[in-house]
């Protein structure tokens, strides 16, 4: 679904839904506050969000498991699955998974280190350690309280921040704010824009460290060439048009559909359309280009004609990074980070 308009302002519907969000964000706020049912004997990072919506979870956890590998770490993925049939555990299997069964996020992650689904976080974690990793990273899950964290990480964008800052259904937060400043550890602040001076005082006023991080296309200088057709089904498509505008691309058209859109024969015939009008490019993201690869008939056409606009989430100190990740790793091995219950906190 495409994010309501309303969640950007404290309006008159958002008012209206404040009772019901109220309601919400008590049964969350109880939920996150619950003690964990395991701690696995490897460390957990966890990459979340404080709201509903794309905020670059999946690039930040490859991210870190590309720092951790560097730390000698055997990193491994663990996640929900959205958008995928299989409740698991499951371990997906690269480049051969179906993103129908096991969802787009978990089909990227499985490329870069072995990643399980499995809507019961416990039950994932234990296959995770039965495959020769050392490290979890769960990509979403911060609001699940049934896994234990060592390190939770809260993914931000700098350009539309918390919108409204009410829960939902008012707005597009997940838990009451306060209650989920509590349980992270650090912001991963992306980007620049409007909201980045706010979310750095709120930072400040929680005492949580900022890391500071960039999306980078990969490749960049071959967008500058001829007219592209740009087309993205996930949590904020504006977003992916405004960075391969950044990197030089020229439009003839964009098109926009909801997250993780399944896409029909129909709507790949109208894309190719788009293309055969005149010399243009599709192009489209990674995410979307991955739920196309088991395609046949047209939407397996979209798929060989269309390019994708690849990036990568670069932090600006990765040496913190690392050390955050090692203390982490050291705190879990010597029997010290897991005092933290989530009661109380």
């Amino acid at each position: 679904m495409s994010e309501p308009a309303f969640w950007s302002r404290r309006g008159l519907t958002a008012t209206a839904l404040r009772p019901a969000a109220a309601i919400y964000g008590t049964v969350a706020a109880r939920r996150m506050r619950q003690a964990p049912d395991y701690w696995p004997p490897i460390p957990v990072i966890c990459v979340g969000n404080f709201t509903s919506g794309g905020e670059g979870k999946t690039p930040t956890a490859i991210a870190l498991a590309e720092i951790a590998r560097g730390l000698g770490r055997r990193p491994g993925f663990l996640t929900r699955g959205y958008g995928g049939t299989e409740a698991g555990p499951v371990l997906v299997a690269g480049r051969l998974a179906d993103p129908a069964r096991v969802g787009d996020e978990p089909c990227l992650l499985a490329r870069v280190a072995p990643t399980v689904v499995s809507a019961n976080r416990p039950n994932g974690a234990r296959m995770l350690a039965e495959n020769d990793v050392d490290l979890i990273i769960m990509d979403d899950g911060f609001q699940n309280p049934h896994l234990g964290k060592d390190l939770s990480l809260a993914v931000t964008d700098a350009e539309v921040g918390l919108r409204n800052r009410l829960v939902l259904p008012a707005g597009p937060l997940r838990a009451p704010l306060k209650v989920q400043l509590r349980f992270a550890d650090a912001l991963v602040l992306v980007g620049e824009g409007p909201a980045q001076a706010g979310l750095l005082r709120l930072a400040a006023r929680a005492g949580k460290r900022v890391l500071r991080a960039h999306l980078v296309p990969i490749d960049s200088d071959r967008w500058k060439q001829g007219k592209l057709f740009a087309f993205a089904g996930i949590g904020r498509p504006d977003k992916f048009f405004a960075a391969l505008e950044r990197a030089g691309g020229r439009f003839a058209g964009r098109n926009a559909f909801p997250d993780h859109h399944q896409f029909t024969e129909a709507e790949a015939r109208v894309l190719l359309g788009h293309a055969d009008a005149g010399p243009i490019r599709l192009v489209t993201t990674e995410k979307d280009h991955v739920r196309l690869q088991n395609a046949t008939g047209a939407l397996a056409n979209l798929r060989d004609r269309t390019e994708v606009f690849s990036v990568r989430m670069e932090f600006e100190a990765p040496s913190e990074v690392a050390a955050m990740i090692r203390r982490t790793a050291e705190e879990v091995r010597d029997g010290r980070s897991r005092k933290r219950s989530a009661v109380g906190r």
